[in-house]
């Protein structure tokens, strides 16, 4: 048994809290830019074709995760409170706002959204479309790994009671019986899979374009999503009803259609060889 109860702040400066979960985020962000940069000198692409991309990530990555919490998992509240969606604030019952960060980012919707913020740097950049997709697939997985260890000194997004001495106890949430570490068990395999991905890489380079690695990243990632939300608590308590009705929460079917392209993906769909002609 693990008793977790960690600050949530990182360190100050000053009168300004740096917390885990943002600074998590940020390492995450800063080792993909770093992979993909040198992914870009390997293969030869112009720096200023690069210089472009972590900023379309960036936005895409957070606004999709942010709006895709919202509509997906909130629609009710956030619809009635249109500025919570875009400010990372709350307003209080007196009127007044607080800030809080964005509590609240869906993996789902960040996918969704970095793909549009990829399409419209292939417009500016002129740069093949699924050798993008590609390269920036082969980062993501260390970019996931530490935003759940973000999610995890955050305890949140945990997963259910163990029933058994083992297992996470989470302070922050005044709870004395442990838990699976969901989140930890998430980190350790996107680790794992950016590893394997790496590998992959420099044995087949040639692959690199193809969509190969798109369909490879989405395919893992969200084939493990999918089985570790049996181990997770529903993130909303609508959930419940789902899961009673047909066994699956919400993450696991938004993943579904990920695994699907993914695998197309992997086979050289159509489209993708399409796409890579051009």
């Amino acid at each position: 048994m693990t008793i977790w109860n960690p600050s949530i702040v990182a360190f100050s400066l000053g009168p300004i809290e740096v917390r885990w979960y943002s600074l998590c985020w940020c390492i995450g962000l800063a080792l993909a830019y770093v992979v993909v940069y040198k992914l870009y000198k390997r293969q030869g692409i112009p720096q200023e074709k690069f210089d472009p991309l972590f900023l379309y990530c960036f936005i895409g990555i957070l606004a999709g995760a942010r709006l895709g919490h919202c509509l997906l998992y909130e629609p009710g509240y956030f619809l009635s409170h249109p500025l919570e969606m875009l400010l990372p604030m709350h307003k209080m019952a007196d009127g007044s706002w607080k800030f809080t960060g964005y509590a609240g980012l869906a993996s789902h919707g960040g996918t969704f959204g970095l793909m549009i913020a990829l399409w419209l740097y292939v417009r500016r950049t002129k740069v093949n479309l699924m050798r993008v997709l590609d390269n920036i697939a082969i980062a993501t997985p260390i970019c996931a790994c530490f935003i759940r260890l973000g999610n995890l000194m955050n305890s949140e997004i945990v997963g259910k009671y163990t029933g058994s001495d083992m297992g996470f106890v989470f302070v922050q949430l005044h709870e004395t019986m442990p838990r699976y570490p969901a989140q930890l068990y998430e980190a350790i395999a996107y680790l794992v899979l950016f590893v394997v991905g790496v590998l992959i890489y420099f044995k087949r380079p040639q692959r690199v374009g193809s969509g190969f690695y798109f369909g490879y990243c989405l395919t893992t990632i969200f084939v493990f999503r999918f089985a570790v939300e049996f181990l997770k608590e529903v993130q909303e308590p609508w959930e419940l009803a789902m899961q009673h009705s047909i066994g699956l929460d919400q993450g696991q079917l938004l993943s579904i259609p990920f695994v699907l392209i993914g695998i197309y993906c992997m086979c050289g769909g159509k489209w993708c060889k399409r796409f890579a002609e051009k």
